[in-house]
């Protein structure tokens, strides 16, 4: 492996000196994740310790370069931050490594058909059979499953107990004859998300994450950082390349997927690169001089450095108001929405066509399919409202029953 300074300014002659298309996905993703470099912003060992300022420095030296970005998904957005938060050392090092080589790709097991807004309402049970739990139900909007070894999963040990208690989060193995996964078709036409029914599947005991019964408060964890990241915290070169066993990319060579689509969401991201591409198209249409468009331009890019300085503040420790997940997740569904409209004022009746003849090629009408999803997955704005005037303005709550009450005892969905 090439030497590499601390400096951030050092980052672009090693990824330099050190990428070689003809390396397969899983050598260069291992090369990356021993210089700390897979996800810089983690701590060390695991990371560098940078901002995010300093790891878009990173993904944009990699984007000139051509070097393939670093494995994505759920693995290194949510269960990486996770099990370090709450992981017993054992847990740590028996799969913090190998998200971050892209060895093992993860999936999030958290939502059910009828505990999804009141996710703590969840109904998926783990019973405990000596070492093992034993865990019987269904999960729903699962991105990635049909791709993953793992899950990171919240299954209710304890009925008696409140339904924000009785909850214990697993770090689960998703490659067992008790879990099938059936990808669910959006009408953009892919399918980002699964829903997955678990009849009698098996769970380590030793791979609990955080302490029985106690899950809830884990999955905040999560679902914080899910939050921010969906609000725009992420920096990484991208990646066509999908991690884990399953999707078969480890073994092949790491530059045949440079330059090919990501999939997923992807294309939908709104950030200052969808300002420009924007902007282009502005003048392209004829549009750049017309008042509603330059309006609309400026005040998408004033939403997107606000966002910028609002992570930058978060990663620094300077939030101040224990909402900042949430209020950067609001944003961006406003940011979504302003880029479509946007978007389909600049072209006009073009909008409406679909596939690679239509103007843009399609990737703003795959924005317009995708901009309502925003505002759904990784909790509702409506419920991020709720959040933000319950826990940041103090607000009372919503009547209902009592926060001692039995799961058992509860109305279900």
């Amino acid at each position: 492996m090439t030497a590499i300074d601390d400096a951030p300014a050092d980052t672009g002659g090693w990824v330099q000196q050190t990428w070689d298309p003809e390396m397969t996905v899983g050598e260069w993703w291992r090369e990356l994740a021993d210089a700390g470099l897979s996800n810089p912003m983690l701590p060390e060992p695991w990371g560098r310790g940078w901002s995010r300022a300093e790891a878009a420095a990173l993904a944009s030296a990699m984007v000139r370069i051509g070097a393939l970005g670093p494995p994505t998904g759920i693995g290194m957005m949510l269960a990486v931050p996770t099990i370090l938060a709450h992981g017993a050392e054992d847990v740590v090092q028996r799969y913090v490594p190998q998200i971050l080589d892209g060895q093992h790709a993860w999936c999030q097991l958290f939502s059910e058909p009828g505990a999804g807004s009141d996710l703590a309402g969840m109904q998926t049970r783990a019973e405990r059979d000596g070492d093992e739990w034993v865990v019987n139900g269904q999960k729903v909007w699962t991105s990635g499953g049909q791709w993953a070894d793992y899950g990171i999963l919240v299954a209710r040990t304890d009925p008696d107990q409140p339904k924000h208690r009785g909850l214990t989060y697993f770090a689960f193995p998703m490659l067992q004859s008790g879990v099938e996964v059936r990808p669910l078709r959006e009408m953009t036409g892919r399918a980002m998300f699964n829903e997955v029914f678990f009849s009698d599947a098996r769970v380590a005991h030793a791979d609990m994450i955080g302490d029985h019964n106690d899950g809830w408060r884990v999955a905040n964890t999560t679902l914080m950082v899910e939050r921010a990241g969906i609000g725009g915290a992420n920096a990484a070169a991208p990646s066509a390349a999908i991690a884990g066993t399953v999707a078969g990319h480890l073994d092949q060579p790491a530059g045949s997927f440079v330059g090919r689509s990501t999939g997923g969401s992807g294309g939908t991201a709104v950030g200052r690169s969808r300002v420009r591409w924007l902007a282009d198209m502005a003048r392209q249409h004829g549009r750049s001089d017309d008042r509603v468009v330059r309006d609309g331009l400026a005040r998408l890019h004033t939403l997107v450095e606000i966002t910028t300085w609002h992570m930058g503040r978060m990663k620094s420790g300077n939030a101040a108001t224990g909402g900042e997940g949430n209020l950067a997740k609001i944003r961006n569904s406003e940011m979504v929405a302003l880029a479509r409209e946007l978007g389909c004022a600049i072209v006009g009746p073009g909008a409406t066509l679909a596939g690679p003849d239509a103007p843009t090629g399609g990737e703003l009408q795959e924005l317009v399919l995708f901009s309502p999803a925003p505002s759904i997955y990784g909790g509702t704005d409506q419920v991020q409202r709720n959040i933000i005037g319950e826990r940041v303005l103090g607000l009372p709550k919503e009547p209902g029953p009592s926060k001692d009450t039995p799961f058992r005892d509860l109305l279900k969905n």
